[in-house]
């Protein structure tokens, strides 16, 4: 494992995903960071992996980091060379996911719009 991605939560109105890999959809923008950010990595056997995880104070976390491992179950998608990692666990909890990139004043960082998430915490680091 190598650098951890900071995520929120939602992406905003209007952004349509590429494609969508096992129920995920990555944006344009996001697909274009994450290139810009693997060819910094200097390395091209990474791809990123989105998992939920336990945690936070509303249940469930987002993890988005680049990975080079392979594990049994996973679901795998390229978005036009940027591959997407869904491990067997997280699928449901991700399904009809969009992921996209913000660069504004007020926001930097990766976004995740997800119909699933019954609802989140204040500051919108956990959802449930």
């Amino acid at each position: 494992m190598t650098d951890t991605i900071e995520s929120t939560g939602t992406a905003p109105a209007g952004i349509a995903p590429t494609g969508t890999a096992h129920g995920v959809g990555l944006s344009t923008t996001a697909a274009d960071k994450v290139r810009s950010l693997l060819s910094q990595e200097g390395r091209d056997d990474l791809r990123l992996r989105v998992a939920v995880q336990p945690g936070g104070c509303s249940g469930l976390i987002y993890q988005l980091y680049f990975d080079e491992r392979a594990l049994d179950g996973d679901a795998v998608v390229d978005f036009d060379g940027v591959e997407v990692v869904v491990d067997k666990m997280s699928v449901p909890y991700l399904d009809g996911a969009s992921i996209d990139f913000e660069d504004t004043i007020q926001k930097q960082g990766f976004t995740i719009d997800n119909p699933n998430a019954g609802g989140s915490c204040a500051c919108g680091d956990s959802f449930h």
